[in-house]
């Protein structure tokens, strides 16, 4: 009876491993079958840094630098993990009012804490890879909703998810837990006065930084209009000779040539005339919800709302707009002067709607969270099974992926890769130093981390260049280790997490997302339904509206 209850087993047992084999062969060929259709052009291209770029580069410096001396100081650098998990709070909410950006902290300091809890728990309980992998990918599925649905904004889940999954991994006993919390909530209390700290001597910074890329953004759109109506009409004019003599010279060949270049140069027009307005109405969008998160009215919020409806009214009609006088507003709002008084207009409140309820936000995310979880246990799987002494790497570079469609997703996984293979390549430079002594250690740390903040604004890849030498010396926190080994089984994990996550972005689709992404890209949106969106507050370093991460 034993033997034949171990055979039915058995065969159970190969039936579900060839039917897992089946559906990722089917999966990753899905995805070759799709991959031409995936872009690679613009996806490593650099963008602008934007006028803030310094401030997040210099608040994760000055939230890291004193608990990670102190412990330097008590040689007990093996805690820092523990405080550096507060610390990193420090990169939210950069683009929030004060009010909104103390409440913001906050919950993400919580979050935090909340995330590492459960991790140190499951650490202190077993030693089981299979099961704190599982329970990674579960935690992972979890902090991506609920940074989704609340709009917490950049970084978004993948730094509380970098946290909770290296403390899955760290020796821990169930004495130590609440100790190693009260490090991490010390240092999350030090990164919400870090983040408030500028709010003294700047306390409208945020609002008048918003409304004046507003007006800056409007401006750029009215002066594209312009120049686009000009070339337009000499475009129709020069399309209609070059059908005359197509016509009369019998030019049929080269007439045909000619006529696909117009419309490639068309094309490249229209996008050029498109392009403006979007980044013109993201930016109005931006500052519509920063003025509408900043607390009481006060009297500079007041003539800044004057500001921004005029940027509304030159959106809807650039005809009639001064882009002149629209950069002298953004002038003049920005810094501590006074703000320009207009003449006001009604309309700016008006038909606003209040956010739903939390529990409405994150049901349409089931498919989300469906994807997050299977992408993140699979790679860490699969870097179990390839012998890697970190799987939580190859978990946390599958989180890092998922964004509103697969062809964003793809340019993501592009990104990663591509910006933690340098990254290996620059840890390799700088370990020679970082071990020279843990002085040398903590200063490329802080070194590091201001690279990662001071680049991330450019591209996802270069900041990924500082961030994952960063990763691997805190690694090392605990322990010289042997470089060669940490490099390896960072590649492995970053290839092995990027692949399983595009497989796993394949084969759970979310439609509705995806209908909704279309709907947006193809119905004409007004002012009025701009207003009542609920959108995350975009990014100032990158002006993207993604919530998602670019740390480790």
């Amino acid at each position: 009876m034993g033997s034949v209850q171990r055979s039915a087993a058995g065969h159970r047992a190969a039936a579900s491993a060839a039917h897992l084999i089946f559906f990722t062969s089917k999966t990753l060929a899905k995805l070759m079958s799709m991959s031409s259709r995936l872009p690679l052009a613009g996806v490593l291209r650099l963008g602008r840094p934007s006028d803030i770029w310094f401030k997040p580069a210099l608040s994760v410096v000055v939230a890291v630098a004193p608990p990670n001396l102190a412990l330097l100081v008590l040689d007990r650098l093996d805690l820092a993990m523990y405080t550096m998990a507060g610390s990193l709070c420090a990169l939210y909410a950069h683009n929030r009012p004060y009010a909104a950006r103390a409440r913001a902290l906050a919950w993400v300091v919580l979050g935090m804490l909340g995330g590492l809890a459960a991790a140190l728990l499951a650490a202190s309980l077993t030693t089981g890879a299979v099961v704190l992998v599982t329970v990674g990918a579960v935690l992972a599925a979890v902090q991506k909703v609920l940074c989704d649905a609340t709009r917490i904004g950049p970084p978004g889940n993948v730094v509380l998810t970098f946290v909770s999954s290296a403390a899955l991994f760290a020796p821990q006993s169930l004495a130590q837990v609440p100790g190693h919390l009260a490090l991490a909530a010390a240092s999350g209390a030090w990164a919400w006065l870090v983040g408030m700290a500028p709010g003294m001597l700047r306390p409208h910074g945020p609002e008048r930084r918003a409304v004046a890329g507003a007006l800056d953004a409007v401006a750029g759109y009215v002066e594209a209009g312009d120049v686009g109506g000009r070339g337009g009409q000499g475009g129709q004019g020069g399309r209609g000779g070059r059908r005359g003599q197509g016509a009369g010279g019998g030019q049929g060949g080269r007439s045909e040539g000619r006529a696909r270049r117009h419309t490639a140069a068309a094309s490249r027009l229209h996008a050029a005339a498109v392009r403006p307005h979007t980044t013109a109405t993201t930016a109005v969008q931006a500052a519509r919800q920063t003025l509408l998160s900043a607390g009481r009215p006060s009297e500079t919020r007041r003539a800044l709302e004057r500001l921004l409806v005029r940027a509304e009214v030159a959106l809807a009609a650039p005809a009639d707009a001064d882009p002149g006088l629209l950069r002298t507003w953004a002038r003049q709002a920005r810094g501590n002067r006074p703000v320009p008084e207009v003449d006001d207009l009604t309309g700016l409140g008006a038909g606003l709607a209040s956010p739903r309820p939390l529990w409405r936000r994150v049901r349409p995310l089931a498919p989300l969270a469906v994807r997050v979880a299977l992408g993140c246990a699979l790679a860490g799987f699969v870097s179990l099974a390839l012998g890697v002494g970190r799987p939580y790497w190859a978990l946390v570079t599958a989180a890092s992926l998922y964004q509103a469609n697969l062809t964003l997703t793809w340019g993501r996984g592009v990104q990663r890769v591509v910006g933690n293979v340098l990254g290996v390549l620059l840890f390799a430079a700088v370990v020679p130093v970082a071990h020279t002594g843990e002085v040398a250690l903590v200063l490329c740390c802080l070194a590091l981390n201001f690279g990662a903040e001071a680049l991330m604004g450019r591209n996802y890849w270069l900041g990924s260049v500082c961030v994952t030498p960063m990763a691997l010396l805190v690694t090392e926190f605990a322990g010289f280790q042997e470089p060669g080994r940490l490099i390896t089984e960072r590649i492995v994990d970053t290839l092995v997490g990027a692949l399983v996550g595009l497989v796993a972005a394949v084969a759970v689709p979310d439609r509705r997302r995806q209908r909704v992404v279309r709907t947006e890209q193809s119905a004409p949106r007004t002012l009025a339904a701009t207003g009542r969106s609920q959108r995350p507050h975009p990014d100032q370093r990158t002006g993207s509206e993604t919530t998602e991460g670019v740390r480790p």
